[in-house]
């Protein structure tokens, strides 16, 4: 809650800066939450009322005070509204209805819903009024705020009575009397007396509305609500004139101006003027009804001159305040745009820098990344460099190890060849001798003898070695018979024999002892052996077999 010294001091300091000092009459209120009101400053000063609210609205904002905010765009709409400035006064207490609801600030926002009720009615959306004044009394209820309900209800009253429909006027004024009755607020009692006695007198039920009228303006007087007892002492003139009671409606206009003058109240005092030349006029004294309704004519060119300049006014702030919220708005536009340009500046002076960079360390990677490569396909070139080196030294071996083998093998060869040979030989002495013994006539051996060399000449015909000759052979000419075969298929096994001992280069003499034939005989088979190669006439069979 703020100080109320603080307030006045705020008050006299904006007073001071906007308006070079107001007079010593215009007071301001402070509710007793501490809010600034500025009820009595916007009757007589609306221009520097609305300048103290948007200073304190601003100072509100400032400290992040929405619900004082609030309170002062309430205050605001109410000014603009007193000025007939509607539409800007729908505007402020739409602003102050949304941030009261989003704090949930219950009553205030019923009592701004019913402000808005008033307006929308005053620009004729009565749908509009009805539907904010509903939700005010919903409100209300919530809250079990009975002098709100009261207050809701009369301003339902009120309208459907501005309406015509005058049953529901007079049932919603009186749940509002009931309400009032229910909280012991005697002194609100007078506004709901003084609608009923509308209805009554709408109705032409004078005698009624009178009444009403009477027991008005007695609250009124026990309570010395001086403002509302010139309104209905002005209302109970008229009824008497309507009723042709001239005389005591002249007395209650009379007792009417004499409020007005006294309180200084400028409406009433017109209105005043008005109904005492209306009785006059009535009663045919035309020189007094000319004279009261040119005062009020003078009096309602006053107000109306001081109003226009109250609006004037209003309007010369409204466009001032414009002028400096656009003014703001520029240099705030023209300070975010450089904020803007500032900042696009930076950050494209660092996407620069980072492009840079990026672009450096892309680079550097590339550069770094070329020379791993460099490094690793040397060392994939030195590893595959070093398993060829291996390979080729593992062939070399290879083909060492086969020569080895080759060179064994062929010494193997040759040597069961030359064991062969050998044997052939002895086999061959012993058959010359065994042919000398059976020339000799002794018959007791001869048997015995053919018997013998027949036996030699089977070992010495049969290949007792071939199969293991054959075996060696073809481990050191490798798919030597198969190319032989593939030019002569039926080839047998003593041709096969044959070949082989060709292929080694062995002399006509060293074969005709392997086979144990003669020279002859062995000229005979090769004979036959070149025809079955179908070699032609003198082509060597020798470097025939040496060439597959």
């Amino acid at each position: 809650m703020r100080d109320i010294t603080t307030r006045l001091l705020l008050l006299l300091y904006l007073s001071c800066q906007f308006t070079w000092g107001l007079p010593t009459a215009l007071k301001a209120q402070t509710h007793t939450d501490g809010r600034f009101d500025v009820t009595e400053l916007s009757t007589e000063f609306p221009d520097s009322a609305y300048t103290v609210l948007k200073s304190l609205i601003a100072k509100a904002r400032l400290e992040q005070n929405r619900v004082e905010e609030a309170a002062c765009l309430q205050q605001m709409g109410q000014v603009l509204y007193h000025q007939g400035n509607y539409a800007a006064a729908i505007d402020h207490l739409l602003e102050a209805q949304k941030i009261f609801r989003e704090e949930h600030q219950d009553r205030q926002l019923a009592q701004t819903l019913n402000y808005l009720g008033n307006i929308y009615y005053y620009n004729k959306q009565p749908h509009q009024a009805m539907d904010e004044f509903n939700e005010a009394l919903a409100l209300f209820r919530k809250l079990d705020d009975h002098k709100g309900i009261a207050e809701s209800y009369g301003e339902i009253g009120h309208l459907y009575e501005k309406r015509l429909a005058y049953d529901s006027a007079y049932l919603y004024q009186q749940l509002a009397m009931s309400h009032l009755v229910h909280n012991g607020d005697s002194s609100a009692l007078a506004k709901i007396y003084e609608n009923i006695a509308s209805i009554m007198e709408d109705q032409g039920r004078y005698d009624s509305s009178l009444h009403y009228y009477q027991v008005a303006l007695q609250l009124n007087e026990r309570y010395h609500n001086n403002i509302a007892q010139i309104e209905v002492v002005n209302n109970l003139g008229d009824i008497y004139r309507k009723t042709g009671q001239y005389a005591s409606g002249l007395q209650y206009s009379k007792r009417a101006l004499a409020l007005a003058q006294q309180l200084n109240e400028k409406y009433q005092l017109t209105a005043a003027y008005r109904d005492i030349g209306r009785s006059y006029g009535l009663m045919k004294q035309y020189d007094s009804a000319y004279y009261y309704t040119e005062k009020a004519r003078l009096s309602f060119k006053e107000i109306y001159d001081r109003e226009n300049s109250k609006q004037i006014a209003l309007m010369q702030v409204l466009f001032d305040t414009e002028k400096k919220n656009a003014e703001i708005t520029r240099l705030n536009a023209e300070k975010q745009v450089n904020g803007i340009i500032i900042a696009a500046s930076v950050i494209i002076l660092l996407l620069l820098l980072s492009v840079a960079v990026l672009i450096y360390m892309r680079q550097k990677l590339k550069i770094r990344t070329e020379q791993q490569i460099r490094k690793t396909q040397h060392h994939i070139f030195e590893t595959e460099h070093g398993l060829l080196e291996a390979e080729l030294k593992n062939k070399q071996l290879e083909e060492e190890n086969l020569k080895q083998q080759l060179e064994v093998k062929s010494k193997e060869l040759s040597s069961q060849i030359l064991h062969l040979i050998q044997k052939n030989e002895v086999l061959e002495s012993i058959k010359t001798d065994l042919n000398e013994l059976l020339k000799d006539d002794k018959r007791d051996h001869k048997k015995q003898l053919k018997q013998l060399v027949h036996k030699i000449n089977i070992s010495a015909s049969q290949d007792t070695y071939w199969g293991e000759f054959r075996t060696v052979f073809e481990q050191v000419h490798e798919s030597f018979f198969d190319k032989v075969r593939a030019v002569c298929s039926d080839l047998t096994p003593n041709d096969l024999r044959l070949i082989a001992l060709l292929k080694m280069n062995l002399s006509s003499s060293d074969i005709t002892t392997l086979l144990g034939i003669s020279p002859d005989s062995l000229r005979v088979i090769r004979h036959r052996l070149r025809k079955k190669l179908k070699l032609e006439q003198g082509e060597n069979l020798s470097s025939f077999l040496q060439s597959l």
